[in-house]
């Protein structure tokens, strides 16, 4: 009797487990998306202002600059 008791313990704990890793999976493809939406829009307004400060004022893009400290 008490190897039943240890094997349904251990059966909810793996139930258990694998809803917590499903939730997590789900919530990591979740970021994935977000993330990949915030580097698509951040790439096309490093574009547009690349395109602005070429027309404004002539010179290299800010984005294509080396940083004063290098």
């Amino acid at each position: 009797m008490e190897n039943e008791t240890r094997i349904v313990t251990l059966e909810e704990q793996v139930a258990y487990l694998t809803k917590v890793v499903d939730e997590l999976s789900d919530v990591v493809a979740r970021q994935e998306r977000v993330i990949e939406a915030a580097e698509r829009r951040l790439g096309l307004l490093m574009e547009a202002e690349a395109a602005r400060q070429s027309e404004t004022e002539g010179t290299v893009p800010l984005v294509d600059q080396r940083p004063p400290h290098w």
